[in-house]
């Protein structure tokens, strides 16, 4: 079996390197046959470019899966570059948009005490990307399909697009909402979960974490690539979405 890397964001956080560290090690254990190692596009190393180049001496082409949420930059050209470099590699999509990923989401805001009549900023972090903004809008409806709660739900940023997740707070609240939640999208703690606390809303939810439904989503984009006969550098998305 191709070895597989996991390709996260990368923070100065240690809580949220550690959700990096905890889903390596599930997905090793998911994967005992499976040589499984993690990269990081920014603020951690090792990057993608280094730990492919060591797979790629040792054994068959690798499989990459980001562990990121939407399609941004760090998909479409840091990962892609090393895709292009390596001949034989292959990456996925972004692990979300995703049902797995959706109902982590509901899980978070039930756990956070939000109420089915509470309005709710589904906040993602944001991209200049065209697809970023798309995945993110496609996240937000597979959420509202689970959530079935009374209350709005309305799509907020965290950067490059609009509206920006205080601004999205303001309109719920301007529109008679008497609570505010936010679902924090966001795989773990760090910068942009930091500021959601200063965001004006009632709650704010954990990040997804290392939810086993993460490790699941992971591997079936993992399993994807290997039954798909596309070449590297070509990604389809993969089942559990």
């Amino acid at each position: 079996m191709p070895p597989l890397v996991l390709c996260a964001h990368g923070t100065a956080n240690p809580a949220g390197q550690q959700v990096v560290l905890d889903l390596l090690a599930a997905t090793r254990r998911e994967l005992p046959g499976v040589r499984v190692e993690a990269a990081y596009v920014d603020v951690q190393q090792p990057g993608p470019g280094e730990v492919v180049a060591e797979l790629y001496e040792a054994s068959d082409p690798p499989v990459i899966v980001p562990l990121l949420l939407s399609t941004g930059y760090h998909v479409e050209v840091d990962i892609d570059r090393v895709v292009r470099a390596y001949p034989g590699t292959r990456a996925t999509t972004a692990l979300g948009p995703s049902p797995l990923l959706a109902d982590t989401m509901v899980a978070r805001c039930t756990q956070a005490g939000v109420e089915p009549w509470d309005a709710v900023v589904f906040a993602a972090a944001g991209s200049s990307r065209p697809q970023a903004a798309r995945d993110a809008e496609q996240a937000a409806a597979l959420f509202i399909e689970r959530w079935a709660g009374s209350g709005d739900v309305l799509l907020g940023y965290g950067s490059a697009s609009s509206p920006t997740i205080p601004e999205a707070v303001a309109r719920l609240r301007a529109g008679g909402a008497q609570r505010v939640a936010i679902a924090a999208y966001l795989l773990g703690p760090g910068h942009f979960h930091d500021k959601l606390q200063q965001a004006g809303a009632d709650l704010v939810t954990a990040p997804l974490g290392a939810d086993e439904r993460l490790v699941q989503q992971a591997i079936a984009r993992y399993r994807s690539a290997l039954s798909s006969s596309s070449s590297g550098g070509v990604r389809a998305r993969a089942a559990g979405e």
